[in-house]
């Protein structure tokens, strides 16, 4: 297949403030210098997905269209950072256990940290 998911794009309302978060949640980096409405962040160390945030209000739902599934290996550790990050928890009212934990970036964008699976 000639095709790779090659970035993820996230509509942000502050963009220094998304990109500070996201920057530090993920270790990743500018792949090239901020515009006035638009960053594109890619991994520090290595290949993968980039991020890229946009500053364009676009209207918020529940649930979201679509969100992100971080993998952790130690998924309370990673909870706890993000955190500190200024993210926050989202409380399920499951009535089974789950694999992963849902949260909500410093602007209300929603994503999972996830037990990383077995490779």
């Amino acid at each position: 297949m000639g095709l790779t998911l090659g970035a993820v794009v996230l509509r942000v309302q502050d963009l220094d403030r998304m990109v500070a978060f996201w920057s530090a949640a993920l270790d990743l980096v500018p792949r090239a210098e901020p515009e006035d409405d638009w960053a594109a962040l890619r991994p520090r160390e290595g290949g993968g997905v980039h991020l890229s945030l946009d500053l364009h209000r676009s209207e918020y739902a529940l649930p979201p269209r679509f969100h992100l599934d971080l993998y952790a290996d130690d998924r309370a550790a990673e909870v706890a950072r993000l955190e500190g990050l200024g993210a926050r928890v989202i409380p399920l009212d499951h009535h089974r256990e789950v694999d992963w934990t849902l949260m909500e970036d410093p602007e209300g964008n929603r994503f999972d940290v996830c037990d990383r699976p077995p490779r």
